[in-house]
């Protein structure tokens, strides 16, 4: 017999530039919304699929390209625009400053709600973000903190009243403890995105997906400290396993285009069904597909 799990309180809920992420009462009633991210600093980082279908639009050279990319980006069916400031560790007081230019200038032509990311290097995110967050002009997502940069990271993300996505290595207790540390600081558990980390399709996929359920279950039986939405970065981890980035394997495997969307579009759809609120994808075919499956079930 399927054990019922009684349900002590909802995932908050947080209302972001007019969306509702999380708020939801069970496992069924999640709605998820979608990111699409870029590689705003160097496109030429992104998967071959995600090249293919921007390239197809005209783009330019720098720093029209950026400004093309994003005005591309808006008329896709994502929520929100994600920018991955991918900056290289070389030089980094250079390109902090050409990251920090390169914002300025996009803003104004960003319509949608906005999520802004670092590299996941300590040595670079804990100078590279607080520098980002001193010229927006609006409540952004801010990604991410984790246990080695959330001391150098939160004060800024308080100052400038943003949301903060909050990575830990596949740990339960390490989420709790990191969401109470970062309260603890003056960071308002409204203001907090629960980021699991995760692997692609086949690559960690099963266990990542099994603490995403346990922190929801958790939330709903009334822990506090874990009743956060959840934010998977489904796109990136799908579209760097060698099965969606390399044309060496068999013909068995299938098309490799199509293998690499599909590669997007499953992992999307198992942290969906494990209860991510946010996911962020690369491709915005990808987000039509899950929409259409959605809208399919509806």
């Amino acid at each position: 017999m399927t054990e019922v799990i009684k349900v002590n309180q909802p995932i908050r809920e947080i209302n972001f530039e007019g969306l509702k992420i999380g708020g939801e009462n069970d496992f069924l009633g999640s709605k998820p919304v979608f990111a699409l991210e870029l590689n705003i600093f160097d496109f030429s980082a992104s998967s071959h699929i995600v090249k293919d279908y921007f390239n197809s639009q005209g783009n330019q050279s720098l720093p029209a390209e950026a400004i093309n990319l994003v005005s591309v980006a808006q008329e896709t069916p994502c929520d929100i625009l994600a920018l991955k400031f991918n900056i290289p560790e070389d030089d980094l007081e250079k390109n902090i400053a050409k990251a920090k230019k390169l914002l300025k200038t996009l803003l104004p032509h960003i319509k949608k709600p906005l999520l802004i990311r670092g590299v996941n290097n300590k040595s670079v995110d804990i100078k590279l973000l607080p520098e980002l967050m001193e010229v927006l002009d609006r409540e952004v997502i801010i990604a991410f903190a984790t246990e080695n940069t959330y001391k150098e990271i939160v004060p800024a993300v308080i100052k400038g009243g943003h949301i903060l996505a909050i990575r830990t290595p596949i740990d339960i207790n390490l989420a709790k403890e990191m969401n109470i540390l970062t309260s603890d600081m003056g960071l308002s558990l409204d203001k907090i995105l629960i980021d699991t980390d995760m692997g692609g399709l086949g690559y960690g996929l099963e266990y990542g997906y099994s603490i995403m359920e346990r922190i929801k279950l958790a939330a709903f039986e009334g822990d506090k400290m874990l009743n956060m939405p959840l934010i998977a970065f489904a796109g990136e981890e799908a579209l760097k396993v060698k099965e969606a980035k390399s044309d060496t394997f068999s013909k068995s495997f299938g098309d490799f285009k199509e293998r690499s969307m599909m590669f997007e579009i499953t992992t999307a759809s198992a942290v969906m069904a494990a209860g991510a609120n946010l996911i962020v994808l690369e491709h915005p075919q990808s987000i039509e597909a899950i929409r259409s499956e959605l809208n399919g079930k509806r």
